[in-house]
């Protein structure tokens, strides 16, 4: 009976393939991560879960000028992931909202963050003239994430959103998610 032999020999070889450690090189970052967390799917990372600080800014001073707003997202809940770019959009005080569109010279690339880990992006916009029929009277920033349907809302105190193309598109736009700090 030769089946016995070979079945006991592919057992060990999957036993021994098995009990191999990666060395910590896995997505966990940790050695021997007894949590499986590098192989199970990660979810997309909640807004709820996430504290943002927007600004400081390089605020547009006069009408035409360029100003950029730098947004850090720091994970506050459960190991997860971000791709893509932020939903934004910009609002006035009359309700209006108009959506912020992605800077298409950046590759966006899936993050995965842990707790306490920060990634950012960088909203570039260009400044109206206040009264111009063009123009938005931008009052609120939005915020959503990739895959998630919450948003949160801040002030925008950099002044009117210049208008571009078609009427309501704000001439602004957001760069991918990208690692922050360490």
């Amino acid at each position: 009976m030769r089946a016995l032999p070979i079945a006991v020999t592919v057992l060990a070889a999957a036993l021994a393939l098995a009990s191999c450690d990666d060395g910590g090189s896995g997505d966990s970052g940790k050695s021997g991560d007894p949590s499986g967390a590098a192989t199970r799917a990660v979810a997309a990372c909640a807004i709820g879960d996430a504290g943002l600080q927007v600004g400081p800014a390089n605020a547009a001073t006069a009408a035409g000028d360029t100003g950029n707003i730098p947004v850090t997202v720091t994970n506050n809940g459960p190991r997860c992931t971000l791709k893509g770019v932020p939903r934004l959009a910009v609002k006035a005080a009359t309700g209006d909202a108009a959506p912020i569109g992605a800077d298409d010279s950046a590759r966006p690339e899936e993050l995965t963050l842990g707790r306490g880990d920060t990634a950012s992006f960088t909203i570039t916009y260009v400044r109206g003239a206040d009264g111009d029929a063009g123009t938005l009277a931008a009052r609120t920033l939005t915020v959503g994430f990739p895959g998630t349907g919450a948003t949160k809302d801040f002030p925008w105190t950099y002044g009117p959103v210049a208008g571009k193309g078609p009427a309501g598109t704000p001439n602004a736009s957001v760069t991918p998610f990208q690692h922050a700090g360490d």
